[in-house]
């Protein structure tokens, strides 16, 4: 049975990582699959560049910078004879004062050095992530850690989503299929508004009756079990060997942490670059998963209060306190391994041997 439940699952571990910190899911199963749209992009220290597309995607993007600069000084003359001399005049300024670096000082500088190659329209600079291991790097030992590190993941790339354009196709001329590759990185970590509507849908029902969907019967039914029997058929044989939970699990849990990164986004602040401590940190963090532990206890006080009412005849129609219960079941199990996370520390010997 146990066998029987791993091929379908994936691997179960006991004694298992913490913090999701098992690549396979990512570099397997999403990047990887990218490799025929050549939108593979760069995750930190474990890739390599060529020297020559790294310098001359640097000196594309210097012209650029200086051109750039130049335009929003001149845009407004209409005169095209005045307009033309003022730019000529002030090319060597600019570009005597504009740096060239062969990188962007930038939080997420290394899916920014992907996406400034593969838009590079005169070259087409290629990607490609393999299955090899060429190098083995230190993940994340305690929360905080985690947590600076995912921080820094969310908001560098909602900052180049909001602030640099490169879907405009203006500067980065990215291809189509490159184009939506790209967007879906993004576009998930938009998900922490719906994902927390969805988080709190049950709680608002069992309080206050009011059902996030209009209704409970057979047309509901007939709308969701085709699209979750689908879905979980692809994520089963897309993901086939790879246990898809704990990715469930994080895209859920990561709500609050991913919401303070698009509102320090929106807000317009510098997402400061620090760097991640390779020393684990000691103490107990419960401090910085107090929305997943809210979301906890909201959702078990509602499913009692729910029961209450169930059973004192004060539901017309129980059906939907039904689907809360595993709506709500599966909330608090997603919270649950990040406020164990929270909580852990590594055993005396291991301690003792670091």
């Amino acid at each position: 049975m146990g066998w029987l439940a791993q091929k379908i699952v994936g691997p179960v571990t006991i004694g298992r990582d913490p913090f999701f910190n098992d690549p396979r899911m990512f570099y397997d199963v999403i990047l990887r699959r990218r490799n025929w749209a050549n939108a593979a992009f760069c995750c930190g220290a474990a890739s390599v560049h060529r020297r020559e597309a790294v310098m001359q995607a640097a000196l594309r993007s210097y012209v650029w910078s200086v051109d750039a600069e130049i335009d929003r000084h001149t845009r407004d003359i209409r005169d095209p004879v005045t307009r033309e001399a003022l730019q000529d005049a002030m090319r060597p300024h600019v570009a005597f004062d504009t740096e060239l670096t062969p990188y962007k000082f930038h939080v997420s500088e290394d899916i920014y050095t992907s996406i400034l190659l593969h838009g590079d329209a005169a070259r087409r600079w290629r990607s490609v992530m393999h299955p090899r291991i060429e190098s083995k790097m230190l993940s994340p030992q305690d929360m905080l850690t985690w947590m600076i590190q995912r921080f820094k993941y969310a908001a560098g790339s909602l900052d180049i989503l909001f602030h640099d354009n490169i879907f405009s196709r203006r500067r980065f001329k990215l291809s189509l299929p490159q184009t939506l590759m790209y967007a879906t990185t993004f576009w998930s970590y938009l998900a922490c508004v719906w994902n927390t509507v969805f988080l709190i849908s049950p709680v608002i029902y069992l309080f206050t009756g009011i059902p996030p969907v209009s209704a409970w019967s057979t047309p509901f039914y007939l709308h969701f079990l085709p699209f979750f029997i689908v879905s979980e058929l692809a994520f089963m044989f897309g993901t086939w060997g790879i246990s898809a939970w704990d990715g469930r699990a994080s895209y859920l849990s990561f709500f609050s942490m991913n919401l303070r990164a698009l509102d320090t986004v929106l807000r317009g602040e510098q997402i400061k670059f620090h760097v991640t401590p390779k020393e684990r940190q000691t103490g107990r963090f419960l401090y910085l998963v107090k929305p997943q532990i809210a979301i906890v206890l909201l959702t078990l006080t509602g499913l009692i209060w729910g029961g209450i009412q169930v059973a004192r005849g004060e539901v017309d129609d129980p059906s939907g306190y039904v689907i809360n219960i595993f709506w709500g079941a599966v909330n608090i199990a997603a919270m649950l391994p990040l406020i164990f996370a929270a909580m852990w520390t590594p055993p005396e010997e291991q301690e003792a041997s670091r």
